[in-house]
């Protein structure tokens, strides 16, 4: 596994919807954690309970560990790896059929807020875009929680799956993929919402070309071909944006049909 440098005198936050932690887990998921370097690592789509997982991934030594599960077994589920304890995390939104599907955990360290999110698909069962609605209700309902937070004086990065390319540069197949979810007018149109509060995509503030994805489909060799979504990003507020020196993907990184994506700060942060 292929890692991006982290630059001298940073600390480095990553995350990663990894496709079940426990298959994940089978695919070298400890040691890639081992040596990623990172002080905080987001995961997504953990689909396990806590007591499910491996020890060593549940509990790996130099990290706390937090896991905010689904309540429905073997779906969703997020959790959070951090080199320093949290001073608090949070898994509520307040609205049960949000909290009941384990998307987001909210984690201070000090200044420094870390949002971990797996953003609902607007995808059905029927392989329609029944779940827009809801998709975008997590959005706004995340929104006006992380905007208080920046009013509260906190450094605030959103980081996860958002499920949604902002842009047509954000995927291989921009023409093709207008009538499905992930693509939809709406779910851009509130992307463009939340840059026009102020929120940074900080991959793209480095890195303005295509060809940079961080999911591919599983079928017919998409990966080997680079036919894919950049749905996984790092948002930072601007009050956080002040200290992000450089932000990545790393498409080399296997284990999942998503790779890594982080940024590297000045410690100052926290």
């Amino acid at each position: 596994m292929a890692t991006v440098r982290r630059k001298s005198g940073t600390v480095r936050i990553v995350s990663w919807n990894v496709n079940g932690l426990r298959a994940c887990a089978k695919k070298g998921f400890r040691a890639w954690l081992g040596r990623s370097r990172a002080e905080i690592v987001g995961v997504q789509e953990v689909r396990a309970l806590p007591d499910q997982l491996p020890d060593t991934v549940r509990e790996p030594r130099g990290f706390h560990s937090y896991f905010a599960p689904a309540e429905r077994l073997g779906y969703s589920g997020v959790g959070l790896f951090a080199r320093r304890p949290a001073d608090r995390v949070d898994a509520s939104l307040g609205e049960p059929r949000f909290d009941a599907e384990g998307r987001l955990q909210i984690a201070r360290f000090g200044r420094l807020v870390v949002v971990n999110g797996y953003f609902p698909k607007g995808s059905g069962n029927e392989r329609d875009n029944s779940r827009v609605p809801y998709k975008l209700d997590f959005y706004r309902a995340l929104f006006d929680r992380v905007q208080r937070l920046r009013r509260g004086g906190a450094r605030v990065l959103v980081m996860g799956d958002l499920n949604t390319a902002h842009r047509e540069v954000d995927l291989a197949r921009p023409k093709q993929n207008t009538a499905n979810s992930g693509f939809l007018p709406e779910e851009r149109e509130e992307l463009d919402r939340w840059m026009d509060a102020g929120w940074v995509d900080t991959f793209r503030h480095f890195e303005p070309a295509g060809g940079h994805y961080s999911w591919w489909s599983q079928r017919f060799g998409m990966r080997a071909r680079n036919v894919g979504w950049r749905i996984d990003y790092v948002l930072a507020s601007p009050a956080a944006m002040r200290y992000v020196r450089g932000a990545f993907i790393q498409p080399d990184v296997k284990g999942s049909d998503h790779c890594p994506v982080g940024v590297d700060l000045d410690p100052a942060i926290f």
